[in-house]
């Protein structure tokens, strides 16, 4: 199961660009509402979660996606319980993928020691030293970066090649003529 966080002011492009193209090549993804199941995105549109916070079950986690959005990167960091989701999928070798100013949180939380992320140019200040790639999307064992909203389609392929293989990619990116 793949958990997708939203918090208020989410970037919905990066939170339904991944779901959109998870789902198309079959990979069951819940979208996971912070404080509530309507939770509305960074640019006014509201998105209905399939789950609010409490409802996820870790066990059933394979990997959790955080978007950026400056207030949804802020209610991620404001609750506990989502922290704690994020930690308990680190700790559990689960992959944990966050694009635009969502690698903030995974700086703060510690994650990057010794690994290589990206973000949205200015959030690297959370990060370790050497880890910043500035790269467009970048994977490092089990953690997934990307550095915004444009790379919301590349970040949500390398989401499906690590959850699925290189032939779903290829599917999928047949199928929307990629």
């Amino acid at each position: 199961m793949v958990y997708m966080l939203l918090g208020t002011g989410f970037e919905e492009t990066e939170a339904v660009a991944p779901i959109d193209l998870l789902r198309r090549a079959g990979v069951s993804v819940a979208t996971v509402g912070i404080g509530g199941k309507v939770i509305v995105g960074s640019h006014g549109i509201p998105v209905t979660a399939d789950m609010e916070l409490g409802q996820m079950d870790l066990t059933q986690l394979d990997m959790i996606v955080l978007p950026g959005g400056m207030k949804g990167v802020a209610s991620i960091k404001g609750c506990p319980e989502a922290l704690e989701a994020v930690q308990f999928a680190w700790e559990n070798g689960r992959f944990v993928a966050a694009i635009c100013a969502a690698p903030f949180i995974l700086g703060e939380l510690d994650l990057l020691e010794g690994r290589h992320a990206t973000c949205f140019p200015g959030f690297e200040k959370s990060f370790p030293e050497g880890a910043y790639t500035g790269e467009k999307v970048t994977q490092d064992g089990n953690i997934i970066t990307a550095s915004g909203m444009a790379q919301s389609l590349p970040f949500a392929l390398e989401l499906l090649r690590t959850i699925a293989g290189d032939k779903a990619v290829e599917k999928v990116a047949e199928g929307i003529q990629l």
